[in-house]
């Protein structure tokens, strides 16, 4: 089922992208660098690092009391969208585990054209645009 974006109230980045907040041993794992990050004070300071980062959320989708999976657009401040989804763990409303996977937009190979349609990605919908963005 899909639920409306709700504000993080304060917390974290990731908490606003999950909709829940975080556990105090929180880990954030990064498989395309083979990265973890734990304690949600040290996501937090990650975060920080990163202040012209832009996101929203296209949508989030609950499997069951215990998993939520989030579809989001961000942008680093240099005008470069990545395209994300984060599926987090959740043990009594709270994210315990997360895994993050991102990506930059890229162009179709010309090979693969006459295979593939054009995704229909409205700039107020699940992948927002630039203008779309928001700082959290």
């Amino acid at each position: 089922m899909s639920e409306p974006v709700a504000a993080s109230n304060g917390g974290t980045r990731l908490a606003y992208v999950l909709g829940v907040p975080l556990a105090s041993d929180v880990e954030r794992q990064w498989p395309q660098m083979g990265e973890v990050v734990r304690t949600s004070k040290l996501v937090g300071e990650v975060e920080g690092n990163f202040p012209e980062l832009t996101l929203e959320v296209g949508r989030r989708l609950y499997l069951d009391e215990d998993i939520v999976v989030v579809e989001w657009t961000c942008n680093y401040g240099d005008g470069r969208l990545y395209r994300n989804v984060s599926i987090a763990e959740l043990r009594d409303g709270t994210a315990i585990r997360v895994t993050d996977y991102w990506g930059e937009p890229t162009t179709t190979p010309e090979w693969r054209q006459s295979m593939t349609d054009r995704l229909h990605m409205p700039a107020d919908g699940i992948w927002p645009d630039a203008q779309h963005l928001g700082h959290h």
